[in-house]
């Protein structure tokens, strides 16, 4: 019997090096090897692990073949296990296998996977950087009818090919490559790969990812040709709401570094490196801008100048723009794709040729048009909006940003387009002129997002809730997207520290972003000055100045997350030094302990609702929360001295807190919603004035007929206190408000994504302000986190590392009758759900091999707690019971249980 075919033997499975399946192009000399474990016995966990290593798979079956071997490991350990046998070799595929042993000893399966490493040495580089020849470029000549930004773009993307010859098809072929700009890569006329903006954005001075491709298949015995197309970019394009000439603060221009590896099967090595032999030419696209769109003119377009042949005329020398390679790195994480086509909707004819698309899904991406015998020359424009006003685009909001496409028809039939090196924010595409009638089937939305891997969903019985996870998820796949940015559509797109930190537990919820967000902060880092202080975003912009409280303190919050959600040990140890000199920071420019904001940026509560929560109240208690988070990580590194230093000065922060903003009666300076949610949720409150605290800010949301005033700080906070300090009544009020502000307001106008502002629009005043309106932003939607750790139930003990102290505490509530959630964690897939039905309560939950579990069961009478068809109380060793004072506390071992008990009694306020 195979380990597949034996659902209780402890087996490994979802091997990953580095945070990644099988990844092509590792950039460690020792990666880190991760697996999770399935088995439906239950109590099953692993006792040892042995990991053994082979250049070629069957060599893993014979032990002299092995180039490494860590013999049997008495460990539980499945997380970012250090390969730290002999350092890895560049540009070599390793195979590894991993076995593991049972809690009672016994061997367990096996299973395999692989890792192939990149260019480790700045030696193995041999091509140089090579561009456009400013000096013999013609003049652009824009047709007459083309875009007129066009010309005001510089000139059009880079197209380079450099032809050779194989003497054989290769054994193996890797082409590694990168840009100034982002690029498209061609072998013989054929796209290689599926990524999409490559290299990606990063803080190119400190770091320039390159992307490993396999391309052994497209390789041929004789001429070959290597081609790439290069545009601006995020090197030297338009970025974010600062000019074309500020944002060109990399260069003022693009360029590629490419070098084709063939191995060859009489054991020889070829090398196509990019040089002075390239040639360069203009092609069809005549502009390109990942803000403002892209021209393409289809009568320009040169067939096969990717391919074997002749080299077309027009191509001239490439000139070679700088020989040393630069800050490499290779790609860490998962790349930008296409993940998803959506049809439209509906095709609104608006006149003459006119027509206005609904793809029914607020979404980042790019449309995909088939073009029907339009003459020569015809030129099509493609505009992009996220709402529609009147039945027109809303086009304010977009700013400086065109967001428009523009074809130019070659007049062949039938035509294809689709820009490939710029993305929209949109629902709804205009375009005009069509010729003759636009079907549905001719247009197509193309959803474009880094491809971090899909791991959780939550669904319920009230279809408004799903709804809402449904947009923060929409969100999370619009804005991450090279980095993680604030909006999608107007000209900014940045990677706004408060954000990412106030959103990257529901994101974790939602899809593994843990490579994701580990790489990002090796741009917040390199962001930060020399007195300690971080940025607001990252990468930094020309004007960005010094981070504002919640914004800088995303450098300490981020790793800890990482942390916490996947056991990420080297996300804590790279930034720990980051980490304590932020902190110490904002201590040397506050020596009494009050953050009152003499450097820097300040936003407060970033669109709070009618109320104004003080700003040093907000900055005091961010010092506070990022002082123990650091201590915290000390501890966690071994960093003894450190760590009773940073407990000394939370404690001292905290006090001064108490006595700046605390009352006697538990009011909190200012009286806002933030106010009580951060003294609350940092525990900056005497244990004595908790209960009031909470009765003030129970009190302030139902004066208001139980809305929320909170903004991006606040909201995230919001249904996690009041379910805590037991209010969840409270908390679903909340998620089932339909009134001005509220999650369900937008919900009832058809959205489907977060909103950046509360009042985006609204009955009485329609559109908010353009400069600041946004109708996908994830800030808002950091509510995501609650739905799944406490609605539906899946969550971790406070001292819990990567949930392997799992907390199911399933709170029903509201309106619902039924929750449901999944998530694969770092660990293994966890499921938690309830089910309200004729006086009932039944809970169902999963819990992988090697976890340990609470499971809250919130019930009236203990007697009546049963797992399946016996009482609980009746299953020690597999489901132990302990009352507890709202209900009982399980503990299960590792397996599938499905529990019932008489339901709880539940109260809600009564909307208004």
């Amino acid at each position: 019997m195979t380990d597949a075919m034996n659902p209780s033997l402890l087996t490994p499975y979802a091997l990953q090096t580095e945070q990644r399946d099988a990844p092509l192009g590792v950039g460690e000399r020792h990666p880190r090897l991760s697996w999770k474990l399935r088995c439906r016995r239950r109590g099953a966990a692993q006792s040892a692990y042995r990991i053994t290593v082979a250049a070629h798979p069957t060599d893993l079956d014979t032990q002299g073949c092995l180039l490494w071997d860590s013999g049997r490991r008495a460990s539980p350990g499945t997380l970012l296990i250090v390969l730290d046998g002999p350092a890895q070799a560049s540009a070599t595929r390793y195979h590894w296998r991993v076995e593991a042993w049972d809690e009672n000893g016994a061997r367990g399966g096996t299973a395999r996977s692989w890792f192939e490493t990149g260019l480790l040495d700045r030696a193995d580089w041999l091509g140089v950087w090579v561009g456009r020849d400013l000096a013999t470029l013609p003049p652009y000549d824009p047709p007459q009818d083309d875009d007129p930004e066009a010309s005001s773009l510089q000139s059009p993307p880079l197209q380079l090919r450099r032809a050779f010859h194989a003497p054989s098809r290769p054994a193996r072929a890797r082409l590694y490559a990168t840009a100034r700009g982002v690029y498209e890569p061609r072998l013989n006329g054929s796209r290689i790969g599926d990524s999409e903006l490559s290299p990606g954005r990063t803080e190119y001075r400190r770091r320039l990812q390159y992307q490993t491709y396999d391309v052994t298949d497209l390789v041929t015995d004789g001429a070959n040709v290597l081609a790439v197309v290069v545009a601006d970019g995020w090197w030297s394009g338009y970025v974010g709401f600062d000019p074309r000439r500020a944002a060109q603060h990399y260069g003022d221009r693009p360029a590629v570094l490419a070098q084709l590896v063939m191995d060859l099967t009489d054991g020889s090595r070829q090398v196509v490196a990019t040089g002075p032999q390239r040639a360069e030419q203009p092609g069809s696209i005549r502009s390109a801008d990942l803000l403002m769109g892209q021209t393409v003119d289809a009568r320009r377009h040169t067939a096969g100048w990717d391919a074997p042949g002749r080299v077309p005329a027009g191509f001239r020398p490439a000139a070679v723009v700088e020989t040393d390679p630069g800050p490499l790195v290779a790609e860490p994480d998962h790349p930008i794709r296409v993940t998803r086509n959506l049809p439209a909707i509906d095709v609104h004819h608006r006149g003459h040729s006119r027509y206005i698309v609904d793809f029914g899904q607020n979404l980042v991406g790019r449309v995909q048009l088939t073009v029907r015998d339009a003459e020569r020359g015809q030129r099509i424009v493609l505009r992009h909006a996220e709402v529609l006003d009147n039945g027109e685009l809303y086009l304010d909001d977009l700013r400086r940003a065109q967001a428009s496409d523009v074809y130019i028809a070659g007049g062949t039939g039938i035509e294809m387009f689709e820009p490939q090196f710029t993305v929209h924010g949109f629902r709804h595409a205009e375009i005009d002129p069509y010729p003759g009638v636009l079907a549905a089937a001719d247009v197509t939305a193309r959803v474009v997002h880094n491809d971090t891997p899909w791991t959780g969903s939550f669904e319920s019985s009230d279809l408004m809730v799903s709804q809402l996870q449904s947009n923060i998820a929409w969100r999370q796949r619009g804005n991450f997207l090279a980095v993680p940015t604030d909006c999608p559509q107007r000209d900014e797109r940045l990677g706004w520290l408060a954000d990412a930190q106030i959103f990257a537990p529901t994101a974790s919820r939602n899809a593994d972003v843990s490579a994701f967000f580990a790489r990002w902060m090796r741009d917040v880092l390199d962001g930060q000055d020399d007195d300690g202080a971080f940025r607001d975003v990252a990468p930094v912009m020309t004007l960005a100045c010094e981070a504002a409280p919640a914004w800088g303190d995303a450098g300490v919050i981020i790793p800890w997350f990482l942390w916490r959600a996947y056991g990420d040990r080297h996300a804590l140890e790279s930034s720990f030094d980051a980490m304590a000199a932020w902190v110490e920071h904002v201590r040397r420019h506050h020596p009494d302990l009050r953050w009152r904001h003499r450097t820097g940026n300040s936003y407060g509560d970033w669109l709070q609702v009618g109320v104004t929560t003080p700003r040093d109240v907000l900055a005091t208690a961010y010092f506070a929360h990022s002082t123990r988070i650091v201590a915290d990580t000390a501890e966690v590194l071994g960093r003894t001295r450190e760590a009773t230093h940073f407990r000394m000065l939370h404690a001292a922060i905290r006090t001064v807190f108490i006595e700046s903003y605390v009352h006697a009666d538990g009011s909190i300076e200012g009286g806002t919603q933030t106010g009580y949610l951060l003294a609350l949720a940092f525990g900056l409150l005497p244990e004595r004035l908790v209960e009031a605290a909470v009765s003030h800010l129970a009190a302030d949301i139902e004066e208001r007929n139980t809305t929320l005033t909170t903004g991006f700080v606040g909201t995230a906070l919001h249904c996690p206190v009041l379910a805590e300090h037991g209010r969840a009544d409270l908390a679903y009020a909340l998620l089932h408000q339909d009134a001005d502000p509220s999650w369900q307001h937008s919900i009832r106008h058809g959205v489907t994504t977060i909103w950046e502002r509360w009042d985006g629009w609204t009955d009485h005043g329609g559109f908010q302000a353009a400069a600041m309106n946004s109708f996908n932003h994830y800030s808002l939607g950091s509510i995501g986190d609650w739905l799944f750790g406490r609605v539906a139930g899946i969550d971790q003990t406070p001292s819990s590392v990567a949930y392997s102290e799992l907390l199911l505490r399933p709170q029903p509530g509201g309106r619902l009758t039924w929750a449901r959630a999944e998530q694969d964690t770092a660990r293994g897939h966890v499921t938690c759900g309830w089910d309200l039905a004729d006086g009932l309560l039944t809970v169902t939950c999963t819990v992988p091999p090697g976890a340990t579990a609470t499971l809250l069961v919130p019930t009236p009478d203990l007697s009546s707690v049963r797992e399946g068809a016996v009482p609980a109380a009746g299953r020690p060793g597999v489901l132990s019971l302990v009352p507890r004072p709202a209900g009982a506390a399980l503990r299960p071992a590792s397996g599938h249980y499905v529990v019932s008990a008489a339901a709880p009694v539940l109260t809600s306020p009564i909307l208004s």
